[in-house]
């Protein structure tokens, strides 16, 4: 049963997406709302469809784009969805990410997610008050130690600044397989509340240790490449759906591709990047209705290979 809340984020944004000319016919169905998962160290619910910003928020703030984002951030808001990931090396995405989030008054609505790469603690925490700075906020509710860059010594500093009250979550990210290894060793020593790495249908390396270990000992999950950077969309470019999907609740490649990550109970969110307000409304439909079974899952496989 839909609660009051989801039937206003769900009234809201079918009123943004006929605005923008962009409402979809499997919304205007009526799927089910947004599909919700608990951060495990505290219990706090988070959507499953979230928003990366890797290259695509990389612009200046006048840019012209701008209002393609704004228009992304308003459907990813009034789709209900929340956590917004950037980080310093994105180039501009922090700052971007932070004038998009002002723009629309969203503070309060969405879960921003940001990274230290630096080294040492001077400029680990030189690099943050910066993305403070950037994203214009007090809080951050999560930042990670990006792609293991000085490891034991950013989250020594990040424990310090969730001490203090400004920072909410800390975590570790990386994007290749040939570093799940190292994240789990990281895991076993390192106390955190999140990890980030990557998975998807032809990266499936994970399933193996990793997303059993963050089940078992109660860490969330930001999965990163749910496409792989495009190229499992590619391979089916101009095919039609498989006739099962309408059994999965889903209308096109890219919800089966992020149906299948949701499948595994150990994601938390998954963070597609696009600055693409069309692809945003498609990404958060992959976030409702039916998941699939493990035969399904491997239907899905097949239909990519």
């Amino acid at each position: 049963m839909q609660t009051r809340r989801q039937l206003l984020h769900r009234s809201a944004l079918l009123a943004t997406l006929a605005a923008l000319g962009l409402l979809l016919p499997s919304l205007a169905r009526g799927a089910e709302p947004l599909r919700m998962r608990r951060i495990p160290s505290t219990s706090e619910m988070l959507p499953v469809i979230g928003l990366g910003t890797s290259r695509t928020h990389d612009i200046r703030i006048d840019d012209p784009e701008m209002q393609a984002l704004l228009d992304v951030l308003r459907v990813f808001v009034e789709g209900g969805a929340k956590v917004i990931d950037t980080a310093p090396s994105y180039g501009n995405a922090d700052r971007v990410v932070g004038e998009l989030v002002k723009r629309r008054d969203a503070r309060d609505q969405v879960f921003l997610a940001t990274k230290v790469s630096a080294t040492g603690r001077e400029r680990g925490l030189a690099q943050i008050e910066k993305s403070f700075e950037a994203l214009q906020t007090d809080t951050i509710d999560l930042i990670q130690v990006h792609n293991l860059q000085d490891t034991s010594t950013q989250l020594a500093l990040l424990r310090d600044l969730k001490e203090q009250g400004r920072i909410r979550y800390i975590g570790v990210t990386h994007y290749v397989e040939s570093a799940h290894d190292r994240l789990l060793e990281v895991l076993k020593q390192e106390p955190v509340d999140f990890v980030q790495f990557n998975y998807s249908v032809s990266e499936r390396n994970a399933e193996k240790r990793l997303l059993p270990y963050c089940a078992a000992n109660g860490i969330a999950t930001l999965i990163n490449r749910p496409f792989t950077r495009g190229n499992l969309l590619s391979r089916v470019k101009g095919k039609p759906l498989p006739a099962w999907a309408p059994e999965l609740d889903a209308s096109s490649w890219a919800q089966l591709l992020l149906k299948f990550i949701l499948a595994e109970p150990a994601v938390t969110t998954v963070i597609p990047a696009t600055s693409n307000p069309r692809y945003m409304a498609d990404n958060i439909l992959a976030g409702q209705g039916r998941l699939p079974d493990a035969q399904q899952r491997e239907l899905i496989v097949e239909a990519f290979s």
